[in-house]
């Protein structure tokens, strides 16, 4: 079963969000931390799938940032931050230290929670998956980590990332101009998408002269073709 760190100094925070998990993946692991000092020494000694994270833990108004960059340094584990920080000040800084999402106290219901956690797991797992074929793409669902084809990576800026994980999960069929509006942040226009196809081939490229995977189909959006 999966393991899980909730570290949360407030006691009925941590068994609420606890009771929330074990409720959502019955018989998972949860290892509670109250702590800077407790939280650091478990990630040094465990391996874990997934970390609920607050962010002021004490008087440590930002130890979950420390917590973080042990995280990332150790094992880059995903990190599931939970604080009464406003969310449109620290959620942006917690996505450039590469957490996974964040949700603000008093501002989401078990529901949210819930479907954020098990989304995360759901991630993990695919992350974690032998690659089937030394030929086939692999990327990390948490974009932890640089694709790779055929056991060479591939690099790739976030925006071009994207593109390629929508292109590759509907592998054989037209993925829209329009959908593909939906994960890039800004130009959201056909010839910035094109710009980002042009570069994600080139980068192919780059490894694999004969690459030819990513079809235009004129008029509609692209395709991968295996």
């Amino acid at each position: 079963m999966p393991r899980v760190a909730v570290i949360e100094d407030d006691l009925p925070t941590s068994n609420q969000l606890r009771s929330w998990i074990e409720a959502a993946r019955p018989g998972i692991v949860v290892d509670q931390w109250f702590s800077r000092d407790e939280a650091e020494a478990a990630i040094a000694r465990e391996r874990y799938d997934l970390v609920v994270l607050d962010i002021e833990l004490g008087r440590e108004r930002h130890a979950g940032v420390a917590i973080i960059n042990a995280i990332n340094k150790k094992h880059a584990t995903p990190v599931l931050v939970v604080s009464a920080m406003p969310a449109t000040i620290y959620r942006s800084i917690m996505k450039a230290l590469d957490a996974w999402d964040y949700l603000q106290k008093a501002t989401f219901e078990e529901a949210d929670f819930t479907d954020t956690f098990l989304e995360i797991l759901r991630a993990v797992k695919e992350r974690d998956k032998p690659a089937p074929d030394a030929d086939e793409l692999a990327m990390d669902p948490l974009r932890q980590r640089s694709p790779t084809w055929r056991g060479q990576r591939i690099n790739l800026p976030l925006t071009a990332q994207r593109i390629l994980a929508a292109l590759f999960a509907r592998r054989g069929q037209v993925v829209s101009y329009e959908e593909l509006y939906e994960v890039v942040k800004s130009g959201r226009n056909r010839d910035n998408i094109r710009k980002h196809v042009s570069t994600i081939r080139d980068a192919f490229r780059e490894i694999d002269p004969a690459f030819e995977c990513i079809e235009n189909v004129p008029m509609r959006g692209f395709r991968w073709a295996d």
